[in-house]
Formats: C-alpha cells, sequence, structure tokens
C-alpha cells in the first residue's frame, strides 16, 4: 500500500479536526521542533499568512503540519464559506518504515500518498453540504474521509491529473483533482518532504511553493 496505514496514520488520523483548534492556541512551537523544512506558498502571494496545527507522532515528533493563505476558512454551509478564498499546503516530512512510537508496530514510510491523504481530509474539515443537518454530517463526514484515503492510495487513477507547479523554482509534476468542494493537490520537494495542498475559491493552476524561511511570519 503506498500511501500511510490506518494504523500508520496515527498523526494524519487528525487531520479533520486539527484545523479547528483555536486560532489562540496556534503557536510557532510545534513548527519550530520539525526536522524538515515547512512549505507555503511563495512570494507570488501578497494575502494573509496563518498557522494552523502540527501532527506528531506518538513520541513527539513532528511528522506533518499546515498554513494557511487568504481568508482562514469557515466551515462550507455556514455565513459567508462559499464565498471564501483560501489555500492551506501541507507539510510532511521524508521517512521511511519506521517503529511506532510505544514499540508495538511498525508505520508505513511518508509518500506523496500521505499528502494527498492529508490535504483531502484536510478539505473535508471545511465542508459541509447545505442539505445535511448536524445530526447528518459525522455519517457523511465518515463516508467522504474514507473516499479521501481511497483516492489518495490511487494517484495514478482516473480521478487526478497531472499539474506542473514550482517549488523553490523549480517545476515539479503535482497529481490534481477537483470536487465541487474544492481543489487537493499533491507532490514532492527535494527529498526532503511532500507537499500537499487544498484550497476553494484560488485557482490551483497559478500557484507556486516555496521553502518558509521564517515561520514565525505566519504566527
Amino acid at each position: 500500500m503506498e500511501t500511510t496505514s490506518r494504523a500508520g496514520a496515527e498523526g494524519a488520523s487528525n487531520a479533520v479536526t486539527e484545523e479547528e483548534v483555536p486560532a489562540a492556541r496556534r503557536t510557532v512551537d510545534g513548527y519550530l521542533q520539525a526536522s524538515f523544512p515547512w512549505y507555503g506558498l511563495d512570494e507570488a502571494f501578497t494575502g494573509q499568512r496563518w498557522l494552523m496545527q502540527v501532527g506528531t507522532a506518538a513520541d513527539g515528533t513532528v511528522q506533518h503540519g499546515s498554513t494557511g493563505h487568504g481568508d482562514e476558512p469557515l466551515v462550507r454551509g455556514d455565513s459567508g464559506g462559499d464565498k471564501q478564498r483560501f489555500a492551506v499546503v501541507v507539510t510532511v516530512g521524508s521517512s521511511p518504515v519506521r517503529r511506532s512510537g510505544d514499540g508495538t508496530g511498525v508505520l508505513d514510510a511518508t509518500t506523496v500518498s500521505s499528502a494527498a491523504w492529508l490535504a483531502g481530509s484536510g478539505l473535508l474539515s471545511y465542508t459541509w453540504p447545505a442539505q445535511l443537518d448536524h445530526t447528518l454530517r459525522d455519517d457523511w463526514l465518515d463516508q467522504q474521509t474514507e473516499t479521501a484515503f481511497e483516492l489518495a492510495d490511487d494517484l495514478d487513477g482516473p480521478a487526478w491529473s497531472v499539474l506542473s507547479l514550482p517549488v523553490d523554482g523549480v517545476p515539479v509534476p503535482f497529481h490534481y483533482r477537483e470536487s465541487e468542494y474544492g481543489w487537493v493537490l499533491a507532490g514532492s520537494a527535494r527529498g526532503e518532504v511532500h507537499i500537499g495542498a487544498y484550497g476553494r475559491g484560488m485557482s490551483a493552476y497559478g500557484l507556486g511553493f516555496s521553502v518558509i524561511a521564517d515561520i514565525a511570519t505566519y504566527a
């Protein structure tokens, strides 16, 4: 299996809820503990930038995290949620097959599929079909999250196309897909990290990515 397994994605499994952490708790501390560089939109983007949340393994090692650009997204269906323009960049540290933090199992290597899964489930955290009420959302979310996982594990399938975007000024092929809720893409950079992204209201075709020189500028 190319993507992280359910057991191996303990950091990824929080993707749907981790973006809901109040802004006051989104500090730069966790980002500074990462052993890999963080990516965001390049200097061509001149709008607002903000921190989201990092994901950690059982031993506290930072595995991935997200940075936001544009409007801080509301759940789609909330007032104004459909009109927002945002792009979220997910950085996943590249790591080989490794032992789980508690020593009881093995975690899969992180791959581009890991980034695709995190981006896909991240988009879902801000998606809520208007015809659903609160009591039905959990069922819908479970179903859509399973679909996002399956799509992330089949990046060569018909649901994805290839989009070339600059990463640190160098064209890089990304796997890309659109839905009625927004878009998702995933690729790799320098062998150090995998990059995922999702957004709504902003076209993915004009985006570029670069290393964040000072993550504190997002705080």
